[in-house]
């Protein structure tokens, strides 16, 4: 069945080059498109389009079909072109004409652009509430760990004193930055473009106002032209926000894998954690953090993907934007799995002790060298000067009192801002909401 059948025949072979994938992608949007139709037909019964009885008849099937979808059983047949026709299909052979009326008042573009725009708003949801919780294990990791230092590197060189409080905090504090494009994104997607027809709307007597509270959406998308260009800014605004995490991520990722090798051995993870190799019964690989970055960076790749793909087009709806559902949907699940795997691997992690206590990071104590002799009146460029040359010479004794006296004043990791900043955002946030 097609929603858009007058009984003309379309040849095989377009007709399975034009459907695509969609009956598989589908699947994500069947949830929304019920809660879309429940609040359609709703409407159309207060605005006098379909009678009551009829509602009560559609609002049951919908809810049949909401029931399949939750226990796993619904399923788009090969008859079928995609998940909107599939329901339109279900309504119409149990209810008869109250199925057919169904589609009053709307096309297919305002329909799976609705979907689509509840699927993307959903979505943004799940991964900003696990954004947030991963921010809180780095927080709590970053507590347990303030005072355990570890070097610092600038240039692949080992640079000052750090600590892994530090190294986690900083991660965290970043996720708070990409948690601010997940809140753009959940904007874009908190628009109701049900009732924008085609893009010209409809000249019956719909309210959409109505469908906006019904579907929980925050925003109408007034104009019926600016409604179907939601198509395609939605998605790329959620693709920036998923290649925002993505990047954090991979950085997160390539440091543990460095921070792992046995050259440096900063952290250790469970054997279990590790995969071995087939060869080498000696290896312990963090295969785990190796695919994280190359997943989160092919979804960096997401926002220039769909540029691509929409860039060169003008307002109203094009069959292109059917791709972006290829392009963008299985990352955005890739993604959840990505930050399901580290809330369970971060809090096995390992810290190694007392790194700084080996000879090769001595140097990293020069600057508090020269701090030394600043506070004993020497100039900071005579002071450089000194401790540079006293290294050259081998003359050099690191100034480790930077262990007691001064890890506190250099070292503030501002846990209680960051978590100051956590709160603000739950507070003032809309994607964070329940």
């Amino acid at each position: 069945m097609k929603i858009w059948d007058k009984g003309i025949a379309v040849d095989k072979k377009i007709e399975q080059f034009t459907v695509g994938r969609d009956r598989e992608l589908d699947l994500y949007l069947a949830r929304f498109d019920v809660q879309a139709s429940r609040a359609q037909a709703n409407m159309l019964a207060q605005a006098g389009l379909i009678s009551a009885a009829e509602n009560a008849q559609l609002q049951q099937g919908l809810g049949e079909l909401a029931a399949q979808i939750e226990a796993g059983t619904f399923r788009i047949e090969e008859s079928f072109e995609d998940v909107h026709s599939k329901i339109e299909s279900y309504l119409t052979e149990t209810f008869g004409d109250a199925g057919k009326k169904i589609h009053t008042a709307r096309s297919r573009n305002d329909q799976v652009l609705t979907a689509i725009q509840l699927f993307l708003k959903d979505y943004t949801r799940q991964a900003a509430g696990l954004m947030l919780e991963l921010v809180r294990v780095l927080l709590r990791k970053a507590e347990q760990h303030q005072a355990d230092l570890m070097p610092g590197y600038t240039h692949f060189q080992a640079a000052m004193p750090s600590s892994f409080g530090l190294w986690f905090s900083a991660y965290a504090e970043h996720l708070l930055l990409d948690l601010a494009l997940f809140e753009a994104a959940h904007t874009v997607a908190d628009q109701n473009p049900l009732g924008s027809g085609a893009g010209f709307g409809s000249s019956f007597p719909i309210d959409r106002e109505m469908t906006t509270r019904e579907m929980g959406f925050g925003s109408l998308a007034v104009s019926s032209v600016g409604a179907q260009m939601l198509r395609g800014k939605t998605e790329k605004t959620l693709a920036f926000a998923l290649a925002g995490v993505a990047g954090t991520l991979s950085k997160m990722a390539y440091d543990l894998v460095l921070y792992n090798s046995q050259d440096l051995a900063f952290v250790e993870l469970p054997a279990a954690f590790t995969t071995g190799s087939s060869i080498m019964p000696h290896k312990k690989n963090p295969d785990v953090f190796e695919l994280i970055r190359a997943r989160c960076n092919a979804l960096q790749a997401l926002p220039n993907t769909l540029m691509l793909a929409t860039s060169n087009l003008p307002s109203g709806y094009h069959r292109d934007f059917q791709i972006l559902k290829e392009i963008l949907f299985e990352p955005m699940q890739q993604l959840l799995g990505i930050l399901d795997m580290l809330l369970f691997a971060l809090p096995e992690l390992k810290i190694k002790p007392d790194l700084l206590n080996q000879a090769k990071y001595e140097g990293v104590f020069s600057v508090e060298n020269i701090n030394q002799l600043i506070q004993a009146g020497v100039p900071f460029r005579e002071a450089y000067v000194q401790v540079g040359q006293a290294v050259e010479a081998g003359r050099y004794v690191p100034q480790k009192t930077f262990r007691t006296t001064h890890l506190g004043s250099i070292h503030n990791l501002g846990l209680a801002e960051i978590d100051a900043k956590v709160q603000q955002l739950i507070h003032t946030s809309r994607v964070l909401q329940p």
